[in-house]
């Protein structure tokens, strides 16, 4: 398709991108989590692997339990159908698709995020919580709520992310900023935050921290009340709606500040915008009518059908 030449609403239906080979971009504590903790099965797991490099296969079964390895064997001994086998491979790549993004394509998700603007209130109201002070963003991605820290005073930041390829992105704009100093990058995950026992004032998250356990949850929540100084707080910024029965039932104070205009997505260009649908939003035919009728690469959250970054809920820790 040329360059400047729009696709048309049937031509942007979502096809996932990925292939099985890819799964061999994780590191051996990232398989071994995501492994644990999808929702495909065993023998969904197994059928996908049909024809799979040796390789993966080595890797994947290094990782199983004997419980899951002896699940796996009895799989690959069934003689699978090419449907049976299609739909498995289906079910496991659009199970890893986010992971997989954050790994393997983290330039297209820093595209997406990059224009995600977070309501200024946020920070201008944590700001006395940052300024001079210690503050781990975990889940940092590419740096988004680690560079607004230091905007608003931080004295030093700990971005801790478990994907290299976003940590890539992340140093690549450390390098380009004055007072490198101030952020100090870790691989890490929540539930293994790589800090001391009380060595921060304040812990964050920016729309990465979620209930379930394997990204944030009861460990995460733990593991963040940890490294937090008594008196300080933990703060998620643009939680899940689906999550704020669970921040409420664990001691969190929410915050939605009002909004005096629609909240956008502002893409850098259509191309990014166009390439942003079509990874992360094609199953919302919307998204692209919008686009197409416009002609500006921005997108309304309420088009795209998901609450706009103008909230956070936060917790003092009491020790």
């Amino acid at each position: 398709m040329e360059a400047n030449v729009l696709p048309t609403d049937n031509e942007i239906a979502f096809a996932n991108p990925f292939h099985i080979e890819d799964v061999m971009v994780f590191d051996d504590p990232t398989l071994h989590r995501l492994l644990h903790s999808s929702d495909f099965t065993i023998e969904q797991l197994a059928y996908s692997l049909h024809g799979a490099p040796p390789a993966l296969l080595w890797r994947i079964w290094r990782q199983l339990s004997p419980e899951q390895r002896t699940q796996f064997l009895h799989a690959r001994d069934h003689s699978a159908t090419c449907s049976e086998i299609q739909c498995a491979l289906r079910s496991v790549l659009d199970s890893l698709f986010w992971e997989l993004t954050y790994w393997k394509t983290p330039h297209l998700y820093d595209q997406l995020t990059s224009g995600e603007h977070l309501h200024p209130g946020i920070f201008l109201n944590l700001e006395p919580d940052i300024r001079g002070k210690t503050i781990l963003d975990v889940g940092a991605g590419s740096g988004r709520a680690s560079f607004e820290c230091v905007r608003h005073g931080a004295a030093l930041v700990y971005a801790v992310e478990p994907s290299t390829g976003l940590l890539r992105i992340l140093r690549q704009k450390l390098a380009r900023q004055a007072d490198k100093s101030r952020v100090v990058v870790h691989t890490g995950t929540f539930d293994a935050l790589p800090l001391a026992e009380n060595s921060v004032d304040l812990a964050l998250s920016c729309s990465a921290f979620t209930s379930s356990p394997e990204q944030g949850g009861e460990p995460g929540l733990a593991e963040m009340q940890r490294v937090t100084r008594p008196g300080g707080k933990i703060v998620l910024i643009w939680p899940r709606v689906k999550d704020h029965l669970w921040l409420v039932e664990h001691g969190f104070q929410y915050v939605a500040l009002p909004v005096q205009r629609e909240m956008y997505i502002h893409f850098r260009s259509m191309q990014s915008a166009l390439a942003c649908v079509r990874r992360f939003y094609a199953r919302n035919r919307a998204a692209l009518r919008y686009l197409l009728a416009t002609q500006r690469p921005e997108i309304p959250f309420s088009i795209l059908g998901i609450n706009p970054p103008c909230d956070y809920c936060w917790r003092e820790v009491v020790k």
